[in-house]
C-alpha cells in the first residue's frame, strides 16, 4: 500500500458526487480491485459451504463413512481456510481503501483551502470547511470500505441462486425473486434518509461555524457583555441539530428494523417450503440442510447490501459538501500563469504607487497611513488577482498575475503584520519549507533576537507550541514570525512592521542584524521606526498612495528631496519617536524584548487576542 498523505492527490472532476466518487475509485483501482477480489473469494466460499454440506450428508446416508465423506469433509475444510484467509487479507485492503479515499479527500480540501486564501471564507462558513475534513471525508472513505463486501455479496447471491435451482426450481425462484424484493423495499427508505441526513449535516455545519466564531471572539464578547446572547444562539442551534439527528434516527431505525424483519420473513418462507418438500420426498435430507444453510447465509448479503446503501447515501451527502469547498475559486492563481519567470535579480515594481525593489537592496517603505503601506506590501505578494487587477505589480517587466503562482510564492515572500503561528514543535513552525538544519534555525532565532522564546519553550526547538502560539506574548510571536520569514531565504522578502511589538533596545538589535543578514538580497521593510530606517540602504516615502521621494533616512531628514518632503517625513518619523516609551516604563508582565504591555498595535485593538 502507498504511504499517506499522497505526494499529489490529483485534480478531481467537480461535476457532481457520482463523477467525484468514480474518480476516487479510478485513483485507487489497484487496492479496490484487490479488496473486491478478496470479497468475491470469501463470499463464493461461503456460498458453496451449505451446498457441499448437503452433498456430504446425502453421501454419508447412502454410502456411510468412506472416501466420499472424507473428500467432502476435506473440501469443506479447504473452503473454510480459503474463506478465512480471504477475509483477513480483504479486511486489510478494506481499511486501505477507506484511508486512501478519506485522506485524498482531506488533502484536496486542505489544498484548496491553502490555495484559495480569503476566497474560501468569503464563500463558505468556517464550520463547513472544518466539517468537510472532520466528517465528510470520512463518510467518503466509508463507501469504499464496504464496496468489496457488497460486490462479494452480489457474487454470493448469484452463486446461491444457481445452486438452489439445481436443488429445486421452486426454491431457486424464491431466492431469485425474494432477495431483490427485500432489497427494493429497503431501498424505498434511502431517499428520505438522504434528505434528512442532508438537513442534519447542514445544521451541524452551522453549529460548528457558530461555535468557532464564538470561541475566537470570546474576549470581545466578554468585553461587551454578549456572552449570554451568543450562548443562547449556540444552544438553539444545538437543539436544532438534535432535532435533525432525531429525524435521521427515526428513518434509520425503520431501516434497521426492516433489515432484520424482511430477511427473517424470507428465511422463514424458504425453510417452510424446504421442510414441506422434504416431507413430500421432493428433496433429500441433505438438500433440506442445504436449503436451511442458504436461508441462514443469505441474511448476510442482505445486511451488506443495506450497509452499502446507507454508506452510499452518506457519501453522496458528504461529497456535495466537499465539492462546495473544492469549487471555490482561489483569490490568486485561478488560471495557470502562461508567462516565463524572469531571471533571478529582476526588479519588482508596484506600478500604482511607483514603489520599486531593485536587486540586492534593503529598502524601507514609509507612509503616514500604515494601511496604505501595508496594502502596497500585500500587492507585492500577489494575494488577490481580481482585487489587484487595477494595481498591477511587475517582476522583470512581467505582471505577477501572468506568472506561475508557485514560482511567485517561492521567490517573493510577504510576512504580514499579524503573525500567525501554528501548533506543533517550534522547529517545525519555523522551518516551513523543510530545508533548514538546526544550526540554521538557531541562527534565525538569533537574528530575530528570539532567544528568550527558545528558553521559554520546554525542550527548546523540539518543544511544542499551542494553537496560534498562545503561550507566547505578542512580541515573542512577532519575533518567531520574523525568524520564520528569514528562514525561507526568499529572493525578495517583504516584512510588514516586523518590530512593532518590541522595545527600542530589541528593535535596534534586530534592525542591525536584519540589514546585515539580508545585505545583497532584495528586501522591503514597511516601518516608520527610525531605529530600522537608519540601517537600510534606501527609504521610499509614499504619500496618498504614490511614491514621492527616495533616499537615505538621514538625507530625507536633511531635506535632500526638498523641504516639503522633509517636513512630511519628519512628521511621520517623529510621531513614531514620540510614541516610543522608555524600556523602564514597561510592565513586568511583558516578556523581555516586548513593547509596553507585551502587545503589538494589532493586539491593542483586540485586547491581545490572536
Amino acid at each position: 500500500m502507498r504511504s499517506l498523505p499522497l505526494a499529489d492527490p490529483g485534480t478531481p472532476p467537480l461535476r457532481g458526487p457520482a463523477a467525484y466518487l468514480g474518480w476516487i475509485a479510478r485513483r485507487q483501482w489497484g487496492i479496490l480491485l484487490a479488496a473486491v477480489s478478496c470479497g468475491v473469494v470469501q463470499f463464493a466460499c461461503q456460498a458453496f459451504l451449505p451446498f457441499l454440506t448437503g452433498r456430504a450428508i446425502d453421501g454419508g446416508l447412502q454410502h456411510g463413512f468412506g472416501p466420499d465423506l472424507l473428500r467432502a469433509a476435506g473440501a469443506l475444510l479447504t473452503l473454510g481456510v480459503v474463506s478465512a484467509a480471504a477475509s483477513a487479507v480483504g479486511h486489510r485492503f478494506d481499511v486501505a481503501n477507506w484511508l486512501r479515499a478519506a485522506f485524498t479527500t482531506s488533502q484536496l480540501v486542505g489544498r484548496t483551502t491553502a490555495r484559495s486564501g480569503h476566497a474560501v471564507t468569503r464563500e463558505l462558513p468556517t464550520g463547513e470547511v472544518v466539517s468537510a475534513v472532520a466528517n465528510d471525508a470520512l463518510r467518503v472513505g466509508d463507501l469504499f470500505a464496504v464496496t468489496a463486501r457488497f460486490v462479494g455479496s452480489l457474487t454470493a447471491y448469484a452463486a446461491v441462486a444457481v445452486l438452489m435451482l439445481q436443488v429445486s426450481v421452486p426454491l431457486g425462484l424464491v431466492v431469485l425473486l425474494g432477495l431483490p424484493t427485500v432489497a427494493a423495499t429497503l431501498g424505498l427508505l434511502v431517499k428520505p434518509l438522504q434528505r434528512r441526513q442532508s438537513a442534519q449535516r447542514e445544521a451541524s455545519g452551522r453549529l460548528t461555524t457558530l461555535g468557532s466564531d464564538t470561541v475566537s471572539g470570546l474576549r470581545v464578547l466578554r468585553g461587551i457583555g454578549g456572552e449570554s446572547v451568543f450562548t443562547g444562539r449556540y444552544r438553539r442551534q444545538s437543539q436544532l441539530v438534535r432535532e435533525r439527528g432525531e429525524d435521521v434516527a427515526v428513518t434509520q431505525s425503520w431501516l434497521d428494523a426492516l433489515q432484520v424483519l424482511l430477511p427473517g420473513l424470507f428465511v422463514t418462507a424458504l425453510v417452510w417450503m424446504g421442510a414441506h418438500m422434504a416431507i413430500d420426498g421432493t428433496i433429500t435430507p441433505g438438500q433440506l440442510v442445504t436449503t436451511y444453510g442458504y436461508a441462514a447465509f443469505l441474511g448476510w448479503p442482505v445486511q451488506n447490501a443495506t450497509e452499502f446503501l446507507q454508506a452510499t447515501t452518506r457519501a453522496v451527502v458528504a461529497t456535495r459538501k466537499v465539492l462546495a469547498v473544492l469549487r471555490v475559486v482561489p483569490a490568486a492563481g485561478a488560471t495557470p500563469g502562461a508567462a516565463t519567470m524572469p531571471p533571478a535579480g529582476s526588479t519588482l515594481v508596484d506600478e500604482a504607487s511607483g514603489v520599486t525593489l531593485e536587486q540586492g537592496r534593503v529598502v524601507a517603505l514609509v507612509s503616514a497611513d500604515p494601511d496604505e503601506s501595508a496594502a502596497i506590501a500585500t500587492r507585492l505578494g500577489r494575494f488577490d488577482d481580481e482585487a489587484e487587477a487595477g494595481t498591477p505589480v511587475l517582476l522583470g517587466g512581467v505582471p505577477l498575475r501572468d506568472l506561475p503562482l508557485a514560482d511567485v510564492r517561492r521567490r517573493v515572500v510577504v510576512a504580514e503584520a499579524m503573525p500567525q503561528l501554528f501548533s506543533g514543535s517550534l522547529a517545525a513552525g519555523l522551518d516551513v519549507r523543510g530545508q533548514a538544519g538546526r544550526d540554521d534555525l538557531l541562527a534565525a532565532i538569533g537574528l530575530a533576537d528570539a532567544q528568550d522564546v527558545l528558553d521559554s519553550v520546554p525542550d527548546g526547538l523540539d518543544g511544542e507550541l499551542p494553537e496560534k502560539g498562545r503561550s507566547l506574548s505578542g512580541g515573542q510571536r512577532q519575533r518567531v514570525a520574523l525568524a520564520r520569514a528569514l528562514l525561507t531565504e526568499a529572493e525578495i522578502l517583504v516584512l510588514v512592521e516586523p518590530t512593532s511589538a518590541v522595545d527600542a533596545h530589541t528593535e535596534a538589535r534586530i534592525a542591525a542584524r536584519l540589514s546585515d543578514a539580508r545585505r545583497g538580497r532584495t528586501t522591503l521593510v514597511v516601518t516608520a521606526s527610525p531605529l530600522v530606517l537608519d540601517h537600510v540602504d534606501e527609504v521610499q516615502l509614499v504619500v496618498d498612495g504614490e511614491l514621492v521621494a527616495r533616499g537615505t533616512h538621514a538625507g530625507l531628514l536633511d531635506g535632500a528631496a526638498g523641504p516639503d518632503v522633509a517636513a512630511t517625513y519628519r512628521r511621520v518619523v517623529g510621531r513614531r519617536m514620540d510614541d516610543d516609551l522608555p524600556v523602564e516604563d514597561t510592565f513586568d508582565e511583558a516578556a523581555p524584548g516586548d513593547a509596553p504591555y507585551g502587545l503589538s498595535p494589532v493586539d491593542l485593538s483586540t485586547g491581545g487576542a490572536a
